[in-house]
């Protein structure tokens, strides 16, 4: 049997700190898998010692299988990568060899004496921290194994001493990190999901176990709150198949190494596991906007009395206007003077109907006796300001972006735009089209390692299984009439567009290595660029003005007017000098430039599902149209010199509006039907 790491590192640790408590005929003897020396004691290390933020390292380099995140299938595998050699092994720790088959024992030899178990620590309270982790009871209703294991060895690495409690109270650290639990809702989490532990509330003094159950709880909530803020409260990959991010999930003995040595920092080192985009930021001061004229949701216990109804004047409703945070009395007007406190008034008839329709009763606006019974009960749900579940989703969608850094190229798919970051400042700005919503865009993040000048275009097993094969059996010159190549090895068949202005390509690509073999690229077809509304592709990103956009991402040599040059003379690759993050995202509610808040349609259905995971309230996908964008500004696009032109056979001749497929002119099937595609009632 081998020993899990946490269980290791505590023998370790245990042998290390208190040898004079092991007896000398049960002295630990770990197994020769899992070889552990014992240190000695005073280099053992202790939680005055804790590293930094910035030098905890968050285990990039080997992550191990997760119980909140998997790692998303591949949809289909990138041309631009070669193929991984499948395996049937698990996944291992790091530092793990494969399994090797133990050899064969001789007869009658006697089985090795399992290792014996590690003697409880000395002190009393580190043997009350320590049998409180070998209780299976949970901590933390959400916490994960992994969690709790990583927990159990970052109290292993501190013998087994109480973290957040010192002299029975709360330490400075602990005290700073309960508050900004506290303030978990600023952020759009529930100030619930992490519950405080108290202290010094009995009339006698907390016994040793009741310390360790407070301490290890607090523990638990802090690393929860650090992993849900970094994104882990939804696994994307359950919402859908194409919504792949990297999630960068902290573990829990590096998160709270650097808490607890915070001191009255500890909140503010906490709240850094959230985003801090300025697009995050502007929705977090939105948020905290809209939830400030929220109604207030205390309850209020009303007097019976009679019904009240506009017009009416009662003693009862300044109460009612505390109730849902309204001013004590209407404002004056030049043609009226200021209400009066009593008042049943528009604004407070307003207040109780949108009460009324929250509790499903009717929405009269009257004051019934059904009204004053719910007044005075608390409200089932949490009461939401118009809008904040479009931002609370948004937020969430934060999370799962890595730290953007200076330089990035960010594609808000919803908004059918692409922005281009240079040392932390807008370079460029275009329009982009989007897969239609049967054919999605892929949600997740990649880096640009190359350009292809001229590329050429080998049609999906899709289509050349539902096109091009029933014309070939027709036709065995259906592919070359139409500018195609066909490819034969041994007896698979392949199709190829090469290079030229009728490429579905168009004259340049951009890839960055993803599994689900999408990237950026010019279309021939630039006219769709005009529509408002443009989910017209089969999950790639088709770019207006490709080589403006060139300018911002290639190297410096590689000026337009150079690219220009290399149209017409074959495929050229040009690879960067050093790799550029791209995020193909999806904001449907945002900040805009002007400071203006905008709601875009949910146009894959995204939203409604992480609303449900989220479970926050549903309701019909939007149907609001985007901003009103400027007037395009067309591409001036290379043209193909003569000496330079690609020959294409004569097109063939155009199907009437009865054929039950379009001209395969070009490769992707949005290019053949440039019409809005009929919005899907599904996701996929």
């Amino acid at each position: 049997m081998s020993l899990s790491r946490s269980a290791t590192l505590a023998l370790a640790v245990l042998a290390a700190a208190a040898p004079q408590l092991r007896p000398a005929s049960a002295e630990i003897q770990p197994e020769a898998a899992h070889p552990v020396e014992a240190a000695p004691a005073a280099a053992a290390p202790t939680l005055e010692a804790a590293p930094t933020l910035e030098s905890v390292p968050t285990r990039e380099a080997a992550p191990t299988p997760d119980p909140v995140r998997t790692d998303a299938l591949a949809e289909r595998p990138d041309p631009a990568e070669p193929k991984a050699e499948a395996t049937t092994a698990g996944p291992k720790e790091v530092g793990e060899s494969a399994p090797q088959p133990e050899p064969a024992k001789p007869e009658g030899t006697a089985e090795a004496p399992a290792p014996a178990a590690p003697p409880p620590p000395a002190d009393p309270q580190a043997a009350a921290v320590a049998a409180r982790l070998a209780d299976p009871a949970p901590l933390l209703g959400r916490l994960t194994a992994k969690e709790r294991e990583a927990i159990q060895a970052f109290y292993a690495l501190g013998a087994f001493k109480p973290v957040w409690i010192a002299e029975r109270a709360f330490t400075p650290a602990a005290k700073a990190a309960a508050a900004r639990l506290a303030l978990a809702g600023e952020d759009g989490l529930d100030p619930a999901a992490y519950p405080v532990p108290v202290l010094g509330v009995m009339t006698r003094p907390e016994t040793e176990a009741e310390i360790a159950e407070a301490d290890l709880k607090l523990s638990a909530a802090i690393a929860l709150y650090a992993r849900d803020a970094r994104g882990g409260r939804v696994n994307p990959t359950s919402l859908s198949r194409l919504i792949t991010p990297t999630l960068d999930l902290p573990a829990a003995d590096a998160v709270l190494g650097p808490i607890a040595s915070g001191g009255e920092a500890a909140g503010d080192l906490l709240q850094r596991y959230n985003p801090q985009g300025a697009g995050y930021r502007a929705l977090k001061a939105r948020l905290a906007a809209i939830r400030e004229r929220a109604p207030a949701g205390t309850p209020a216990a009303l007097p019976p009395g009679p019904v009240l109804k506009l017009g009416m004047r009662d003693a009862r409703v300044p109460l009612i206007r505390a109730r849902f945070g309204l001013a004590s009395r209407r404002s004056g007007t030049l043609d009226a003077a200021p209400g009066e406190p009593e008042d049943y008034d528009l604004g407070v008839a307003a207040a109780v109907a949108a009460f009324q329709k929250r509790r499903g009763l009717p929405a009269s606006g009257d004051l019934t006796p059904q009204t004053v019974a719910a007044l005075g009960a608390p409200d089932a749900k949490p009461v939401r300001a118009e809008g904040e579940a479009e931002i609370l989703v948004n937020m969430e969608r934060w999370r799962w972006l890595p730290a953007l850094g200076r330089d990035y190229v960010m594609v808000n798919i919803p908004e059918f735009r692409l922005r281009v970051f240079r040392d932390g400042v807008l370079r460029d700005e275009t329009r982009v089209i989007v897969g239609k919503t049967e054919s999605p865009t892929p949600i997740f993040s990649g880096m640009m390692e190359y350009a292809v000048v001229n590329p050429s275009w080998n049609v999906p097993p899709s289509i050349l299984k539902n096109e091009f094969l029933p014309g070939l059996a027709r036709d065995p010159n259906y592919a070359a009439r139409r500018g195609y190549e066909v490819v034969r090895r041994g007896n698979t068949i392949s199709v190829r567009q090469p290079p030229g202005e009728r490429n579905a390509l168009g004259f340049i690509k951009f890839l960055f290595p993803n599994n689900h073999a999408v990237y950026l690229h010019d279309t021939p077809n630039r006219s769709l660029f005009s529509a408002s509304f443009r989910a017209m592709s089969h999950g790639c990103v088709r770019v207006d003005d490709p080589f403006r956009f060139a300018d911002s991402v290639l190297p410096a040599a590689w000026t337009s007017e150079r690219l220009t040059k290399l149209i017409g003379k074959g495929e050229r690759t040009i690879r960067l000098a050093e790799k550029l993050p791209v995020h193909l995202a999806y904001f449907t509610a945002y900040i805009d430039d002007a400071g203006q808040f905008r709601i875009l349609p949910d146009l894959y259905g995204v939203d409604a599902r992480l609303r449900a995971a989220l479970g926050l309230p549903g309701g019909a996908a939007l149907v609001a149209r985007a901003p009103a964008e400027p007037k395009r500004r067309a591409a001036e696009m290379p043209k193909l010199k003569p000496q330079h032109a690609v020959e294409h056979a004569p097109r063939a001749p155009r199907r009437t509006a009865r054929s039950a497929q379009a001209p395969a002119d070009f490769g992707e099937p949005g290019l053949w039907t440039p019409r809005s595609a009929p919005v899907s009632r599904g996701w996929w």
